[in-house]
């Protein structure tokens, strides 16, 4: 009833997003399409600030960049500050959303950083060739079978991929220059080293160690209204109806979280 008597002061209101998981067009991925509802509604909340909780090992850096920028944009259009703050791990494009904040606040035993771009995949010819299994191949452009995992490794096809990489790599260090300034020491930030907790700060990467509860109210106030905003699971998923594609997306999320041991 509070909200309908004139001259009382309001509590201040922070919408709290959370940001976890790996970062793609996935279904169950973090996307700029699965999260733009959210972003839009925090921002509509005429908050005192928005949170961001990040717990993320990367992944798209299109989507990573796409929902940064939206962030970004609303920050500025409506004047509000953002918070992020960094739970097990914000690196690659976890980082990249955490950029997306003013200020970054992260556990001690957070892991932060991972300013690279990397493509990973596997090789089978000579299992193929053991199997007497024969590849065949008809293509119109001599790099459609860029990165082939059924043929063997070729030097032109590492320096072709570190072409295509080297632009990405530039945006994102373009984008954490940006957004950190010169508040990033003059180090070698940029050759996708990770960094846990206090040394995260130390390297300007990250502002302080603090907690989202804690360091809310002592920014905003002990009566700071904090309002949770997430994705929500589609129905199918639910019920278990997608569990062949689920299952593939589970191992290919493993895989980018146990490069930091979680």
């Amino acid at each position: 009833m509070m909200k309908f008597i004139p001259f009382v002061k309001k509590s201040p209101v922070v919408p709290v997003i959370r940001l976890a998981g790996t970062i793609g067009s996935g279904r169950n991925a973090l996307n700029d399409a699965g999260l733009a509802t959210i972003i839009e509604k925090a921002f509509r909340m005429k908050p005192a600030a928005v949170a961001l909780v990040v717990n993320s090992p990367g992944g798209s850096p299109v989507q990573s960049s796409l929902i940064a920028a939206r962030v970004r944009r609303l920050a500025e259009e409506k004047s509000v500050p953002v918070h992020a703050f960094v739970e097990d791990v914000a690196a690659s494009g976890g980082y990249w959303l955490a950029c997306a904040a003013d200020q970054i606040w992260v556990d001690p035993s957070s892991i932060v950083g991972s300013i690279g771009v990397i493509f990973a995949s596997f090789g089978f010819p000579e299992l193929m060739a053991k199997q007497g299994v024969e590849r065949r191949i008809v293509a119109m452009g001599k790099q459609k079978s860029l990165a082939d995992p059924f043929l063997p490794q070729k030097p032109e096809d590492i320096e072709r991929l570190k072409a295509l990489q080297a632009p990405i790599h530039e945006a994102f260090i373009a984008h954490v220059k940006a957004r950190r300034g010169n508040r990033l020491a003059d180090a070698d930030l940029f050759n996708a080293d990770i960094w846990v907790g206090q040394r995260s700060v130390d390297l300007g990467l990250a502002d302080g160690v603090a907690h989202l509860v804690p360091k809310l109210k002592s920014l905003y106030c002990d009566k700071v209204k904090l309002v949770p905003l997430g994705p929500k699971r589609g129905l199918l998923s639910r019920f278990g109806l997608n569990m062949a594609e689920d299952a593939l997306a589970s191992v290919e999320d493993r895989a980018l979280w146990a490069r930091y041991g979680l």
